[in-house]
């Protein structure tokens, strides 16, 4: 194999969940630009039909809602109905109510554990299933550095990207018998709609810049090369783990800079 091909997605096909917008769609048109046929879905099925235009190529687009059983089924049912394989998927949503424990609301904790919990999982299961039965697939699922560290008003959410990193690790251990890799991306702070009420306030923002190493926050185009490495051939040895791409954020241990140093 050559170090061209091993990043080729040319025969591949792929479904890449939140399409429609931020990352999602970043990678839809990057899969497309390696020779993937991408359906791009989301729950905003003008959206993903945008993207899917925009990207060109064997791109095609669909709806989905990870949180019912029977849309995720659906829609990788369709799929491989039409395709006679399914080979990559790739889910990108999440929510986040970012306030402290004592203010969190039953209502506002059902539904971060409804989408980014049971979301994935859906998702998860329903690829597996597909995956196992014809003994190939890679799946990515979106963790973030909030699996590893936390602030306050985050608790809930970082709990569930710790979750969603186990669920994606035990996934790893089940589906690899039969060939199937499972992982997951790590991101940083990325400028995506999820973060433009961050966006919004200049001092939160530039506080966020500066714990990075590389002390800037992240485009969603930077995500497109972790995404694809780990669904490629190029990481047929890589299951069960997950590539931080935080730009430096979770090496650095704290701000204070000694004397002379």
């Amino acid at each position: 194999m050559s170090n061209n091909s091993m990043f080729d997605l040319t025969g591949k096909v792929a479904a890449i969940i939140g399409g429609g917008s931020g990352i999602g769609r970043a990678v839809t048109i990057g899969a497309v630009g390696m020779g993937a046929t991408v359906i791009c879905l989301d729950v905003a099925r003008d959206a993903a039909a945008a993207v899917a235009e925009h990207a060109g190529g064997a791109t095609e687009s669909g709806s989905i809602d990870i949180t019912n059983v029977a849309s995720v089924d659906q829609a990788f049912t369709e799929i491989t109905a039409k395709h006679g394989h399914l080979d990559i998927v790739i889910c990108t949503p999440s929510i986040n109510v970012r306030k402290k424990i004592l203010d969190y609301e039953d209502d506002d904790l059902a539904r971060v554990l409804e989408v980014n919990i049971k979301g994935n999982f859906n998702v998860l299961r329903a690829a597996g299933r597909i995956m196992v039965a014809q003994r190939r697939g890679s799946i990515v699922l979106f963790s973030s550095i909030r699996s590893l560290v936390v602030e306050p008003g985050q608790s809930v959410y970082s709990a569930t990207k710790a979750g969603i990193l186990q669920l994606a690790r035990g996934a790893a251990c089940e589906f690899g018998p039969y060939g199937v890799r499972v992982n997951c991306v790590g991101p940083g702070v990325v400028e995506t709609p999820l973060t433009a009420p961050i966006k919004a306030n200049a001092a939160w923002y530039d506080a966020y810049a500066a714990k990075s190493a590389l002390g800037r926050w992240a485009q969603p185009d930077e995500m497109v090369g972790p995404t694809l490495f780990l669904a490629s051939d190029a990481a047929s040895y890589v299951s069960g783990t997950i590539l931080y791409a935080d730009g430096g954020w979770l090496a650095q241990d704290g701000r204070f800079t000694p004397p002379g140093m």
